[in-house]
This record gives C-alpha cells, sequence and structure tokens, in this order.
C-alpha cells in the first residue's frame, strides 16, 4: 500500500518546480491533486505537470488562483472537493523571493513577498480549514526555510516572511490540534529550482555583474551543507519529507517543523566581509 494511499491533496505554487515535486510524490504515494498556481490553466507548466500525474496512474486538478486572493482560494478549495470528494492535505508551497537590503528595499517588494509569502499562507490555512475540521481529520504542510534559522544577507523580506511562517505553525496547529488536523512544516536548504537559477542571483555569488555562471551557483551549494558532495539538493528530497507528514506514519507529528538541508544548520555561515 503507498504512503497516501487515496488521499487528495492541494498544492499551492504546484505547477512547477518545487510544487512541481510536491505534486509528482503525491502521486507517486496514491494521492490525487488539486494543483493551484497563477498560470492559466491551458499553460504549459499546468501542462506538464498533470500530465506527470496521470502517468503515475492518479488524477490532477489544475486551478488557477492566486494565494493573495482568499476568494480564489475558497473557490479551489470548492472546486478541489466538488472533484474527489475531499481534502485530506494542503502543501503550501507558494513563495516569491525579492532581494536587496533592508533600508534600500522598496515598499512594493516587501509588501510583495508577505502577500504570497506570509498572509497567502495564512489565507491557504483559513481555506482549507473548515472542510478538514468538518472532517475531523487532515494534515497542512507549511514551507519555510533554513534562513528562518539563519539569516542570510540581502534577503530580509523573504527571511521574515519564512520565519512567521513558524509562527503561523505554532498557532494553527494548537488551535487545529482538537479537531485532529495536524500542522507541520519543512525548512528546505539550498534546492535547485528556478528561484536560484538566474543571472543576478549568480552575478550576486561571483560578485561581478555579467560574470555569474552557474558553477558559481554549484560551488556556493558545497559551502551550504555538511554532507559530503552535497551542493544543491533537488525538489523531491524536500517532497519527500513532505509524503511522510502527510502519511499515517506521521499522525501524531503537529506543530514541528523539519529541516531538509544537508546539514546546513550544523555549518556556521563564514563571514565573508569581516568588520573590524
Amino acid at each position: 500500500m503507498s504512503l497516501l494511499e487515496n488521499q487528495t491533496i492541494l498544492i499551492t505554487g504546484g505547477a512547477a518546480g518545487q510544487g512541481r515535486a510536491h505534486a509528482l510524490a503525491s502521486a507517486r504515494e496514491g494521492a490525487d491533486v488539486v494543483v493551484l498556481d497563477v498560470y492559466d490553466e491551458d499553460a504549459p507548466q499546468f501542462i506538464e505537470t498533470v500530465r506527470g500525474v496521470e502517468e503515475l496512474g492518479r488524477k490532477a486538478l489544475a486551478v488557477r488562483a492566486d494565494v493573495t486572493s482568499q476568494t480564489a482560494l475558497d473557490d479551489a478549495v470548492a472546486r478541489g472537493i466538488e472533484t474527489f470528494g475531499k481534502i485530506d492535505a494542503a502543501i503550501i508551497n507558494a513563495g516569491i523571493h525579492r532581494a536587496g537590503l533592508f533600508w534600500e528595499m522598496e515598499e512594493k517588494d516587501w509588501d510583495a513577498v508577505m502577500a504570497v509569502n506570509l498572509t497567502g499562507a495564512w489565507k491557504t490555512a483559513k481555506a482549507v480549514a473548515p472542510h478538514m475540521i468538518g472532517r475531523q481529520s487532515g494534515s497542512i504542510v507549511l514551507v519555510s526555510s533554513v534562513d528562518a534559522f539563519d539569516p542570510e544577507v540581502d534577503s530580509t523580506a523573504y527571511g521574515v516572511s519564512k520565519t512567521a511562517l513558524l509562527g503561523l505553525l505554532k498557532y494553527t496547529a494548537n488551535e487545529l490540534a482538537p479537531h485532529n488536523v495536524r500542522v507541520n512544516a519543512v525548512a528546505p536548504g539550498f534546492i535547485d529550482t528556478a528561484m536560484v537559477n538566474s543571472q543576478e542571483f549568480y552575478d550576486l555569488l561571483a560578485g561581478e555583474p555579467g560574470k555569474g555562471t552557474r558553477q558559481h551557483l554549484i560551488d556556493y551549494g558545497h559551502q551550504f551543507t555538511a554532507m559530503k558532495g552535497v551542493s544543491m539538493m533537488q525538489p523531491v528530497e524536500v517532497a519527500n519529507t513532505v509524503v511522510y507528514l502527510n502519511s499515517p506514519l506521521a499522525r501524531y507529528v503537529t506543530g514541528v517543523t523539519i529541516p531538509v538541508d544537508a546539514g546546513h544548520l550544523l555549518v556556521s555561515r563564514i563571514n565573508q566581509n569581516p568588520a573590524y
């Protein structure tokens, strides 16, 4: 028997990258999925994810929904229930990043990150909670980051949003526990997704505009982990941990955060710019 046999799992930001990995890992373990993202429902990102799920023998419902809209999220949950009869778990994965020192960041960028990463997570949990409470069963997994424990430079808005998610975790887990609904989180380390694969980020690591390459990213990844030979991890490694949290194996696990970071939190950051 598969770990998620006959479950229905809703995933925000699920059409590509880390979200697609959650969809495919969930389907691999026997779940149907409701995939939410900001793309049009006939976009290539959705089509590829749905195809991947179906190739694993499960069903996928693609829903265009912006996590900043409570109405869109409520409608998406209703469509998922109408299609599959229930929602057993929600993976709150949608997230964006804006680089910049906190005193240089524009308010619109700060607000955008908080709206998606934090408020969007609250709105998603709010959308699925009544259904799960009614069933007296459910699992919610928040996707945080090691940045919630270990701050980086030029990443304040993102890091603060991911830190705040751990506060949301504690309060939602506490309030939902009497209803047999579990809330947990994962804190990914350095994952090979589109968020880090950009010329802007390559150049930041290289320290010179236009000179950065993917090799700078790979080298940086080796400095970010404790385990031998590990640079960036693939999204499936995070997805596998989320599968566990949504499965019966974790039926008494709630209110916890599991780092998936190849030992990053064991390693002190190197001060690249010491102040004397």
